[in-house]
């Protein structure tokens, strides 16, 4: 089975966070353009790989291909909730089981989250993440990815990983909302 394309998605407060420290999507960094560009990204892939804490909601969320990662399971196994999705224990199964679970022979995996997923997917390897960056502000919150913080940003944590970035585009000027593109180098 071939390995898929695999993306990430994650919209970040200026200190790099992707929730609050209690684990909520802060009102701050929801930026109705960086909305578009997720919902519309997501809709287009293959599949969802999210944390059992996560996910992407919105039309369609349900009718996904989707790998739960989470613990609480030794096996892959059918989520009880979703016919469409597996849940899937990455430390007794390795990725390329999980994906060939799913029934796909290629495509695109879009990873959405929350922070420990996103970063087993640094070492898995992405193809390309998707880093929305806002102005506002999300002290002491969740970070994207595991150590950053107030010494380590996401950059250092993706350039360690040897991911690039290729490209910036911007989303909404009105309120510095903009996209990075990261790729392998």
């Amino acid at each position: 089975m071939k390995r898929p394309r695999i993306e990430g998605y994650a919209v970040i407060s200026r200190e790099g966070m992707i929730a609050t420290s209690d684990g909520k999507f802060p009102e701050q960094i929801k930026i109705p353009a960086d909305h578009k560009f997720y919902q519309d990204s997501v809709a287009a892939a293959s599949a969802v790989a999210n944390g059992r804490h996560s996910a992407e909601g919105g039309i369609g969320e349900k009718d996904r291909r989707r790998i739960i990662l989470t613990r609480r399971v030794n096996t892959l196994t059918p989520d009880p909730n979703n016919p469409n999705a597996i849940q899937w224990n990455p430390a007794t199964a390795p990725f390329e089981e999980a994906w060939a679970r799913l029934g796909i022979q290629d495509g695109v995996l879009a990873v959405v989250g929350g922070t420990e997923t996103f970063g087993l997917f640094l070492t898995i390897g992405y193809d390309a993440f998707y880093l929305t960056r806002t102005d506002a502000s999300v002290p002491r919150g969740r970070p994207v990815f595991p150590g950053v913080g107030t010494t380590t940003t996401p950059e250092e944590v993706m350039g360690k990983h040897e991911l690039v970035l290729k490209g910036t585009r911007m989303l909404d000027a009105s309120v510095n909302c903009r996209v990075e593109e990261w790729v392998k180098g």
